[in-house]
């Protein structure tokens, strides 16, 4: 969910697979502006951070929804998540404050972690649940709060359980499991009540993103997909015509790619 700005500048083994034609590779959208970082949620619906950090919102049609101002309030945002269009996260790791936000970007609420006795979180995500997940490095625990700041649920140290610190940055619940994604480390997989499954040894990424089941991540020339079940990899070389910007991200059919004034998604078929 740093903010992650995206940097297409991770190894990906493996040789470049299947190419994508320009027929299955067309430009949705373009937006012109101030780009710092960006996301899109599953209603299609554009976020644009600026880098000052104001957050703007546009639906499917261009139409702006909402923006966020709360720029001084609460320092550099480091990550987005919006899984939940209805109820954005913004992630402030220097201050560890997370702000709730509404389908318009007017807060709901605001958490300072700090005072829940959580001291040094490195990521938060959206839980299945509606509430919020987060990982704090000073105990190594994974954790679950609603938006009171009530605690949920903790896992134990993962100090005991991998005899190795981490500090993932970037989490993501999607189909009955919790994905803890370290660059540096790998993949850490957990069901939705805490309970580890698996790791997955996929590191030095830039961008990451888990669709059905499914790991998907950039190199600068293709997009490649891990299948953790029969532990396959695939990639999709981008078409000879296409020249990405140096921020790219993936959604579950969408490419965006994004420079510090100029933003293209594309749809894809692969």
């Amino acid at each position: 969910m740093k903010f992650f700005f995206l940097i297409l500048s991770c190894f990906i083994a493996g040789a470049v697979g299947a190419q994508i034609t320009d027929s299955s590779f067309s430009l949705v959208k373009t937006y012109k502006g101030d780009i710092a970082g960006a996301a899109v949620d599953n209603l299609d619906n554009l976020y644009i951070i600026s880098s000052t950090g104001q957050v703007k919102k546009f639906g499917p049609k261009g139409d702006s929804i909402g923006v966020f101002n709360g720029i001084r309030n609460y320092g550099k945002l480091t990550a987005i998540d919006v899984t939940n269009p209805l109820k954005p996260l913004l992630f402030y790791k220097d201050f560890s404050n997370v702000v709730i936000l509404d389908r318009f970007l007017a807060s709901r609420s605001s958490l300072n972690l700090r005072k829940y006795n959580i001291l040094q979180p490195s990521a938060i995500g959206l839980s299945y649940d509606n509430n919020i997940w987060v990982f704090d490095t000073y105990d190594n625990k994974l954790k679950r709060l609603d938006e009171a700041g009530n605690l949920l649920l903790q896992t134990d140290d993962f100090r005991a359980l991998f005899n190795q610190s981490f500090a993932p940055q970037k989490i993501i619940n999607e189909n009955g499991f919790v994905y803890l994604a370290d660059s540096a480390s790998g993949i850490f997989v957990f069901d939705n009540y805490g309970t580890y499954k698996r790791k997955i040894p996929l590191k030095n990424w830039g961008t990451i993103d888990v669709t059905n089941g499914r790991i998907v991540r950039l190199s600068k020339d293709a997009i490649v997909v891990y299948n953790p079940v029969n532990f396959s990899e695939k990639s999709f070389a981008f078409p000879s015509s296409f020249k990405p910007y140096l921020h790219s991200f993936t959604t579950s059919n969408k490419l965006i790619t994004f420079s510090q004034d100029s933003l293209r998604i594309y749809r894809i078929g692969y």
